[in-house]
């Protein structure tokens, strides 16, 4: 899977449905070529579009269970990946890592209100 097919998918597990236009936005992609990546997505049963309620003549990405599923895979193979990893720091090292906790987790905030992008 491409990295902006993984982004994307992200987005929606994070943001909910969207608009392909903000997702294309979103992703620093053309609308063109969202739309591509979206319907290869569709095909594999990541996402499916569905009309929007508030508004009828506007269709929505949207995350399947298959896609959402995908996305909470590779976080954890993530979480179990650093986790290996934080286990051969030193112990001065790790104390370094909790001490930065604060302000990583203030990046991952700024960097998900980025990801956000223009509403619905």
């Amino acid at each position: 899977m491409s990295i902006t097919s993984a982004a994307t998918l992200a987005t929606l597990h994070g943001t909910g449905p969207r608009r392909i236009t903000d997702l294309a936005v979103i992703e620093g992609v053309t609308q063109p070529a969202m739309t591509v990546l979206v319907r290869v997505m569709e095909e594999s049963g990541l996402v499916e579009r569905k009309g929007d309620p508030s508004d009828k003549r506007v269709t929505l990405v949207c995350l399947t269970e298959a896609g959402a599923s995908y996305v909470r895979t590779r976080r954890q193979a993530g979480v179990d990946a650093f986790a290996r990893l934080i286990d051969e720091l030193a112990d001065d090292e790790v104390e370094a890592l909790v001490a930065a906790l604060p302000a990583l987790a203030h990046l991952a905030e700024l960097e998900s209100q980025d990801r956000e992008g223009p509403k619905r």
